[in-house]
């Protein structure tokens, strides 16, 4: 069985690199958003301006412009995080706010893979097409099935290829140009990621009937 420990994790689970990457940077992301809570900027701003970043890094992508994309990503990227700090510190957590920033994360994603398709039509093969086609649809059933089991009341961070590992595997392949590579590993590790979380709620439910009275 999961307990919560003194600092509401979870306790008997493994943390996730994107859970354990916003422990490590909480102590810098809070700073910088007490300055733009002083600013006037909100959340849902924050979350606009990180789509729009995405959208203009797909649009580079298809350029072949593949550096610069990634340029574009690693300043802007961390607004993900941001601006659910923000909302902590401006006290404005909501789940409309949440649901906002969930949906334009996929759309994120999408608008990114849409530039990877763009760029393969000039660059690659029907081959490519495919590997483009698995990670973007293997990418949003890795979020699906978490939205899918918390809709049942089960927690499932869990998993090998979190949206923090899909944004550094994809990373590195605009920085190296190895972007087949870098397809491939997430066409094949977000649909393991799947499996991983159809496993842990099957299970979680399971428990759940056991104990029931």
């Amino acid at each position: 069985m999961l307990s919560v420990d003194a600092s509401g994790n979870l306790s008997g689970e493994r943390l996730t690199l994107t859970q354990r990457a916003r422990r490590l940077v909480r102590g810098v992301v809070d700073p910088i958003a007490d300055r733009l809570a002083r600013w006037g900027v909100t959340p849902n701003a924050l979350t606009v301006t990180g789509l729009l970043a995405n959208v203009a890094a797909g649009l580079l992508i298809a350029r072949g412009d593949l550096i610069p994309a990634a340029v574009v990503l690693v300043l802007l990227g961390p607004l993900d995080h941001l601006d659910g700090a923000l909302a902590r510190r401006l006290h404005q957590s909501s789940k409309s706010g949440a649901y906002l920033d969930s949906t334009f994360d996929r759309l994120s994603e999408i608008a990114l893979y849409l530039g990877l398709l763009w760029y393969f039509q000039g660059h690659g093969s029907g081959r490519d097409a495919l590997l483009v086609y698995l990670a973007a649809t293997g990418s949003v059933m890795v979020s699906y099935a978490r939205a899918r089991a918390e809709g049942l009341g089960v927690d499932c961070q869990t998993g090998l290829l979190t949206r923090l590992e899909r944004f550094i595997v994809l990373l590195a392949g605009l920085l190296t140009g190895r972007l087949r590579i870098a397809l491939g590993v997430l066409a094949g590790l977000t649909y393991f990621t799947v499996y991983q979380r159809i496993s842990h709620t099957r299970k979680r439910l399971a428990e759940d009937r056991e104990l029931a009275p």
